[in-house]
């Protein structure tokens, strides 16, 4: 509960990463790595809603789609890499691409990328979904890639916090269906309990997030990339 909480608060600042920084601790727990995944999905999608809910009037849903659109031919992908691949092949290579990433944006002026087109967007989509089925993180390269947009702080996250959030709740309905719990009944109601904890961290960090200016906020962005990457290397 106490790793969960403190996630929830970074993450929140940012408007992701809850399940790299949770998974940290989470996996190196006497528990199935499935499960893991499973709560923190659980409470990942308890503090997107919450947080998708604050920006519901500047949501572009048109946007949005294309980028869905990949999310849903990445995802089959991104789960069958959870349930069949060995983890520490594609987590170590995304977290020492996330951290090297992470380090190097912070440490140069941010990039603007001119010239975008839909099968971008759409690419990008299928890789969060993959990342988000194999180790419930589809955020990342989202993240990234709005980043490069230019755009203000607010029109980001109205983008990758519901991109975030559908894919995955898809995520976890999926891996309910295909692997179930021990028990049979796919996702364990005791990992309900788990969520209180994440929403009172989701409260903490929106209240800082209110108060970064749109410089602060990429560096924020930088600074959960490079722990992002460094919790999928330990």
């Amino acid at each position: 509960m106490m790793a969960i909480t403190a996630a929830a608060a970074l993450s929140s600042i940012g408007g992701f990463a809850f399940s790299a920084i949770c998974g940290a601790v989470l996996f190196h727990l006497a528990i199935d790595p499935i499960q893991a995944v499973e709560i923190m999905m659980l409470c990942s999608v308890a503090n997107q809603t919450a947080m998708v809910w604050a920006l519901r009037q500047v949501i572009d849903w048109c946007g949005l789609a294309v980028f869905l659109i990949g999310g849903a031919f990445g995802l089959p992908l991104g789960i069958w890499l959870l349930l069949h691949a060995d983890r520490g092949l594609y987590t170590h290579a995304l977290g020492a691409f996330l951290l090297l990433y992470g380090a190097y944006m912070l440490l140069r002026r941010p990039l603007v990328m001119r010239w975008h087109h839909p099968s971008i967007d759409i690419g990008v989509g299928i890789v969060g979904g993959i990342t988000g089925g194999a180790v419930g993180f589809p955020g990342a390269f989202v993240t990234i890639w709005c980043s490069m947009k230019g755009w203000d702080k607010d029109r980001q996250r109205a983008l990758f916090q519901p991109f975030i959030l559908i894919m995955q709740v898809a995520a976890l309905l999926t891996l309910s269906l295909v692997h179930g719990t021990h028990s049979g009944h796919g996702v364990d109601l005791g990992d309900l309990l788990c969520v209180p904890g994440s929403l009172l961290g989701t409260a903490a960090g929106l209240l800082c997030y209110r108060a970064l200016s749109d410089v602060h906020f990429a560096r924020a962005i930088n600074l959960l990339l490079i722990i992002s990457g460094a919790s999928y290397l330990l």
